[in-house]
């Protein structure tokens, strides 16, 4: 059947109306396109289709330039413009918090990555071991199965080839000591200081340590190689150990201004550039005074408790991932600061904090718990920055902490992401006088 794409969907697809009123979400379509769709799934009240035929290109439409995209799953917006992928993204931040949190008001244009690819710092791959060999690759686009990828254009230049030699250091691996129990592998790469980190997440058992060191090592020039050994489901990443089979055991990265360390299991944002933007976007509107004490919460590595130490008279750091609170503290005594860190679950450790004048929160994908919530308004914070990686969890704590007496002030997305539907926001509330 014959349609117009209106718009982007968070998921990735294309949106478009049938005849009959329904709305196709269409794979492959981009915001302005004629085109012929074949519907691949009924839901009743929508269809999930693709592009058949494209009749009329939109103006946004542009060529993409990776050979896997469509298949692999690792992009989904190549086919459409930088600039139509940034207003896309403030619409969809928009809309999920009107249409979830109830929420109405300006939500200011998506700052823009520096780089459109060749952004990200780190790529973790999947690793299948056949009778054909180790192959490394990411996960087909709406399916579970392996896309053997050889080169990502994510990667920053000088790095995009290096999948093709980190395979083949794992197949003459593999070769010569059978199985290696491979659940991914991580690759992390900084133009600021030139550190390579390659992370083999493995099951535990006999593993070829020092040949694995060199191999990797000679193959793309890592400066860092460590085992990270897991058990458990994949999605549950139950870290018992990680062994480092050369270097220091963790990856340099520069992030305004301060020199970062980041260990395997701890998180970092991808796209180190952007990140830049992000910590002044959360400095800007938490303004923090010489004599304000300041609340970081799911603090990670110290992305915001550095420059925030740098600043206000008090600051105090929780996290609950051992790996990370070894990194922060490693990263505040490099830099000469002082934080307090807690070590601990958000919702077991806050009520006990007492007051903050200021607050930043920067919660895993599915949000604050409601314990968690309850308690950051006890602390009676005049400003909560929220930095929030998905609109939905965002929309649901935003009218929780409305309802709490802070209001929403304002929202500016950020594009880490891009290339992909994934929106980086930070959320200003401010507490109500009354």
């Amino acid at each position: 059947m014959r349609v117009k794409i209106d718009s982007l969907a968070h998921g990735g697809d294309a949106v478009a109306r049938l005849d009959d009123g329904r709305v196709a979400f269409v794979r492959g379509g981009c915001p302005g396109d004629v085109a012929e769709i074949e519907v691949t799934t009924d839901r009743g009240r929508h269809v999930e289709a693709r592009v058949a035929s494209l009749l009329e290109p939109s103006a946004d439409r542009v060529e993409p330039p990776c050979p896997f995209f469509g298949v692999c799953g690792g992009c989904q917006w190549q086919h459409v413009s930088v600039a139509a992928q940034r207003s896309a993204k403030a619409r969809m931040v928009a809309d999920t918090l009107a249409r979830i949190g109830g929420l109405s008001g300006d939500v200011a244009p998506t700052v823009a990555s520096p780089e459109p690819y060749g952004y990200r710092n780190k790529v973790e791959f999947v690793a299948e071991e056949s009778t054909g060999g180790l192959r490394l690759g990411l996960h087909k686009l709406g399916d579970p199965a392996i896309v053997p990828v050889d080169r990502c254009l994510l990667l920053p230049p000088a790095a995009q080839d290096t999948p093709r030699s980190l395979e083949g250091a794992l197949r003459y691996l593999s070769g010569r000591h059978g199985s290696l129990g491979l659940r991914r592998v991580a690759l992390r790469v900084s133009r600021a200081t030139g550190d390579i980190e390659v992370a083999l997440w493995t099951d535990p058992g006999p593993f070829p340590r020092q040949m694995a060191a060199k191999a990797i090592s000679d193959a793309v020039g890592a400066k860092g190689v460590v085992r990270v050994l897991v058990k458990g489901l994949e999605k549950e990443r139950r870290v018992t150990g990680v062994e480092v089979l050369a270097g220091r055991g963790n990856w340099s990265e520069r992030l305004a201004g301060e020199r970062i360390a980041v260990s395997a299991p701890s998180f970092f944002q991808v796209n180190t550039g952007a990140a830049e933007s992000l910590v002044a976007s959360v400095l800007e509107r938490l303004s923090p005074k010489e004599n304000d004490r300041v609340l970081d919460l799911y603090s990670g590595v110290g992305t915001f408790t550095l420059p925030l130490a740098a600043r206000a008279s008090e600051v105090v750091a929780v996290e609950a991932s051992r790996h990370a609170l070894a990194d922060l503290r490693r990263n505040l005594d490099r830099a000469g600061m002082y934080a307090d860190v807690v070590g601990g679950d958000v919702s077991r450790e806050l009520p006990s904090l007492g007051t903050f004048d200021l607050a930043v929160v920067d919660p895993p994908r599915t949000g604050l718990h409601p314990d968690a919530l309850d308690a950051l308004a006890t602390t009676a914070a005049r400003r909560i920055v929220y930095v929030s990686c998905d609109p939905a969890t965002l929309a649901r704590d935003a009218a929780r902490l409305n309802a709490a007496g802070y209001g929403l002030a304002s929202v500016e997305p950020h594009d880490l992401f891009p290339q992909t539907y994934h929106i980086e926001s930070v959320a200003l509330f401010e507490r109500s006088s009354g």
